[in-house]
């Protein structure tokens, strides 16, 4: 039987996903209601109890107009608007926490990443047991200046961070939330989601997905604004991995604590 959680109200019920998808965005109202029936369709299709959470990163068009349409039409659509915009990385880290089921995955919002891979990867990562399921994209339909721009900055952050992650900019991936709960958020967390989760103790393992040409609209990232940052941050990234420190409670009073030593007898010859 799926587990219920109640309403804010306390008056319905709703049955847990098993599956959230996190979808950040700006600007898409073009591909919204497109990429909501390709979600449906694959989710459905498979059998799984699902929730997609919109996260509208400020939109200036219709976007947040379309997605309270879609909440309206299905409530399995859920619509969080953030009141200005703060840029691709809070919008995910907004969605993160929103997220209700044990198992979350990511999307693009401009239809280049295909919902149909979303299945497979979810049965891989419950079949594998790995905490995450990182697509790479295999046939990258973008500009080439785009493509190069990426190569050179996932071979800078790998060399810098020490991680092999092969391509760290592809938005379809599959996870265990316990991994991303309390995470940092800063810009561009975004581009080094793998390696914070590793930093968790996430195990990781890519899979080919596919990529699709864009459709809509124009992409918001480019040389300026992709790639240089994407330098600073690594550094910071860098910083970040060597003063990590990720406790692991041993026992808790409350949950079973193991019992306390005899005490020692000081008279005893």
């Amino acid at each position: 039987m799926m587990p219920q959680e109640p309403f804010p109200d306390g008056r319905h019920r709703r049955p847990r996903p098993e599956l959230s998808v996190v979808v950040p965005l700006r600007d898409e109202e073009a591909s919204l209601f497109a990429l909501a029936e390709e979600i449906a369709r694959a989710l459905d299709g498979a059998g799984l109890a699902w929730e997609c959470v919109w996260v509208d990163d400020g939109s200036t068009d219709g976007s947040a107009v379309a997605l309270r349409r879609l909440a309206c039409a299905d409530p399995r659509h859920r619509a969080l608007h953030l009141e200005r915009a703060c840029g691709q990385s809070a919008a995910l880290a907004a969605g993160l926490r929103a997220a209700r089921a044990g198992v979350v995955a990511t999307l693009d919002a401009d239809l280049q990443n295909d919902p149909a891979d979303l299945p497979r990867l979810f049965a891989l990562l419950e079949k594998s047991g790995t905490g995450m399921i990182q697509g790479v994209r295999a046939r990258r339909r973008d500009h080439v200046v785009r493509r190069w721009s990426s190569r050179i900055a996932n071979a800078f952050r790998n060399f810098v961070t020490g991680e092999n992650v092969r391509d760290v900019g592809c938005a379809v991936r599959v996870f265990r939330a316990e991994y991303a709960r309390g995470l940092p958020t800063f810009r561009g967390m975004h581009r080094f989601l793998p390696t914070l989760l590793r930093l968790r103790g996430c195990e990781i393992r890519e899979v080919e997905v596919h990529h699709r040409p864009r459709v809509h609209g124009r992409t918001k990232y480019g040389i300026h604004n992709r790639l240089w940052v994407g330098f600073l941050d690594t550094f910071g990234v860098w910083w970040l991995k060597r003063r990590w420190v990720e406790p692991h409670v041993a026992w808790e009073s409350d949950h079973g604590a193991p019992p306390l030593p005899e005490p020692e007898d000081v008279h005893a010859e």
